[in-house]
């Protein structure tokens, strides 16, 4: 049997971790030949792929991003691209695909298990908000790089009296925000779920400095304010019809500015939150996610996805991963507030 990987949308750690244990696997146990496909949905598109075998994954394992390459190549907009994807597939010899991803990739490989063709998804998200697992892999590193840099802010934002404003990733679900602002003690937190008062805001930040104290707001890119809109850095879409976000956290740092008279700096962390080696965690999540997945391809589990529910690794319909966004409920984010300020 031959079995195709492909890593599509933002890259992420962890996701070696995935093709590794995917090829360790599928070969030493079962048998298979395993096939990567280059840059997500163009691989299959184009059939542009490369044999895997146990040599070309070692080492990988403590290494960021993906040997596979990534994009966020979108079938929907090629002129007749599952059947294109399908037939480079059938040309290759591949009986079976699995497809690492979040929302979007997974999106696509539900449509193609909808056209007849066997995928497995692996759940791959930095931003935690895939539906149908409890964690997805990338976000404990995403959140400890976010942590440490707060932790060196908290020290130049005391010596020079500023208020420092972190920017984080997180377009529509600010799980980012959340656990990396309440792991680095940060005094505000803003999240896409809820639209923040910049008047409040900056209440909690008089506050702060009343107490000899200099504050860290974390915001995620996604946040807006209760009378304005989302903060984009273009209006042109990508593939898959997002805009690109950036921009919210040095609008805040003038508008506090404005209003308080603080000095107000942002550090936007950007692709840091991507980059470098995964932790101990996301290293083994990923690990088993893998292992699970060439398990559900030998049972034959089809249209399914891989999901981390408690300890347990279980295999959940794809629908049901890409249906609905994890975003933060409520109650989890009074949780926070309790530290504002």
């Amino acid at each position: 049997m031959r079995v195709g990987v492909l890593t599509g949308g933002g890259d992420c750690p962890g996701l070696n971790a995935v093709i590794r244990s995917v090829v360790r696997k599928g070969i030493d146990v079962y048998g298979y030949e395993i096939y990567g496909f280059r840059d997500g949905w163009r691989g299959p598109l184009e059939g542009d792929y490369e044999r895997l075998d146990v040599q070309s994954v070692r080492g990988i394992l403590p290494r960021g991003g993906t040997i596979l390459g990534s994009s966020r190549t979108n079938p929907d907009k090629v002129d007749g691209g599952y059947e294109r994807i399908k037939e480079n597939l059938a040309r290759a010899g591949v009986d079976a695909l699995v497809a690492i991803g979040g929302e979007d990739t997974l999106g696509v490989a539900r449509k193609l298990t909808d056209g007849g063709f066997d995928v497995v998804g692996v759940p791959k998200t930095i931003d935690n908000d895939l539906g149908a697992t409890d964690f997805t892999f990338g976000f404990d590193t995403a959140v400890n790089i976010v942590m440490e840099a707060i932790d060196r802010l908290h020290t130049t934002a005391e010596s020079h009296h500023r208020v420092l404003i972190v920017e984080v990733m997180g377009r529509h679900a600010g799980w980012i925000a959340l656990h990396g602002g309440l792991a680095g003690g940060a005094n505000v937190i803003l999240l896409p779920e809820t639209r923040f008062d910049v008047e409040k805001v900056c209440r909690h930040i008089e506050h702060r400095f009343e107490t000899r104290y200099a504050p860290i707001v974390v915001v995620a890119e996604g946040a807006m304010p209760l009378e304005g809109q989302m903060v984009t850095q273009t209006t042109e879409l990508d593939s898959f019809g997002h805009v690109r976000l950036g921009g919210v956290g040095d609008w805040l740092a003038s508008e506090v500015t404005r209003r308080t008279g603080k000095e107000a700096r942002c550090t936007v962390l950007g692709h840091i939150q991507r980059g470098g080696t995964p932790t101990a965690f996301d290293r083994v999540l990923a690990t088993r996610f893998g292992l699970h997945a060439i398990d559900a391809v030998h049972d034959g589990a089809f249209g399914t996805m891989v999901a981390l529910r408690g300890t347990d690794i279980v295999r959940v319909p794809l629908a049901e991963a890409v249906d609905e966004l994890k975003t933060v409920p409520v109650e989890r984010y009074a949780e926070a507030e309790v530290f504002f300020g």
